[in-house]
């Protein structure tokens, strides 16, 4: 199945990047005259939105190769945009309606109730956006690694 994501991926890309889509739409966003911030908090909830129906590797090769020109052109690092975007995705996946993870937890704990496990993960949905608030605020604390690497 893995091997169909990455294939079908390839064959996306391959779209992408004959049709200049990814370009042409981040020239038209930079000509909308938005503020930054304004552009990535909306690209940041697409990405949640679609974290809630899909798993992260797919979301992943479907909307990096679209945002990245996006991102770059706006003047952000596309190593903190990397991280947001896995974040996003991983808060997507314990989120309702249909929370992927929380479906595999209760199969594993087949004498839990589903609302039980839903109601259990609020307390790390509320932590988990508080990390990703402080990693858009303060995008130093992403970048502090891989600027030493540099």
């Amino acid at each position: 199945m893995v091997f169909l994501v990455v294939i079908g991926t390839a064959i996306y890309g391959y779209f992408l990047t004959s049709t200049q889509l990814p370009m042409e739409l981040a020239n038209t966003v930079v000509g909308l005259e938005l503020p930054p911030f304004f552009i990535i908090m909306i690209i940041i909830m697409i990405c949640f939105a679609l974290g809630c129906v899909m798993g992260t590797l797919p979301l992943v090769f479907i909307t990096v190769p679209i945002f990245a020109p996006v991102v770059e052109t706006l003047g952000y690092d596309l190593i903190w945009f990397g991280v947001i975007v896995v974040v996003v995705s991983e808060i997507g996946l314990i989120t309702p309606p249909v929370g992927m993870n929380v479906f595999i937890m209760s199969g594993v704990a087949k004498d839990v109730p589903l609302g039980t496990i839903f109601r259990g993960i609020f307390p790390f949905l509320i932590a988990d956006f508080a990390r990703l608030l402080t990693l858009i605020l303060f995008p130093s604390l992403t970048l502090f690694l891989p600027q030493l690497v540099r």
